[in-house]
């Protein structure tokens, strides 16, 4: 059974089928799925993400079996991405970004010289895997954990489950519309979610 949830400005989730359109200026994307990314911002920020040449950059470095799976099997071109500072004294969702490569392997586990080296990694079984992300738009008034447990929505979230250290970790179509809603984003993103949701 389809569930449609109406929010705000125009934005409507579609709850338990399958599919994100972003529509941007004159491009337009289907997303099957949707993510929170967490990078500590001294090690790599939104910022940086957006200074990246075409403000994409690898998402490398992630060293977890479970994460490893989502990049190297789940994550598809299209997906939405929430990209979340932690680490910090107030952590929180501080832009909006999606993928633009599905996952490959991940070169820095190859390197000696990486702070991400891995000495199991070869060529033939690289192990750790990647995907590339480009910056989409920042969040001005980035949404805290504080303004996440708030919301009876938000308040559900993964990120927000005591002990989940994912770094990469599986967003609802309607946690994603929402966020995009009290962000504010509603210029940058006209969007339907249609997304199938485990039960």
């Amino acid at each position: 059974m389809l569930q449609r949830i109406y929010l705000p400005n125009s934005i409507t989730a579609l709850t338990q089928v399958k599919s994100l359109t972003f529509f941007k200026k004159d491009k337009w994307f289907m997303s099957q799925r949707y993510w929170l990314m967490k990078s500590e911002p001294d090690c790599f920020s939104f910022a940086d993400l957006c200074a990246a040449p075409d403000q994409t950059n690898p998402w490398d470095g992630v060293r977890n079996f479970q994460a490893r799976n989502f990049l190297r099997d789940e994550i598809q071109v299209g997906d939405g991405v929430l990209f979340y500072h932690s680490n910090v004294a107030q952590p929180a969702i501080v832009g909006l970004a999606q993928v633009v490569r599905a996952g490959y392997p991940d070169h820095t586990a190859q390197d000696p010289r990486s702070d991400h080296s891995d000495p199991r990694a070869t060529a033939q079984n690289p192990i750790w895997y990647m995907v590339d992300v480009r910056a989409v738009a920042p969040i001005e008034q980035p949404l805290t954990r504080t303004d996440l447990a708030r919301h009876p929505l938000l308040s559900g979230m993964g990120v927000m489950r005591r002990g989940n250290r994912l770094s990469v970790q599986p967003v609802t179509a309607a946690e994603f519309a929402m966020v995009l809603t009290l962000a504010g984003l509603e210029d940058a993103f006209t969007v339907t979610a249609d997304v199938r949701e485990p039960q």
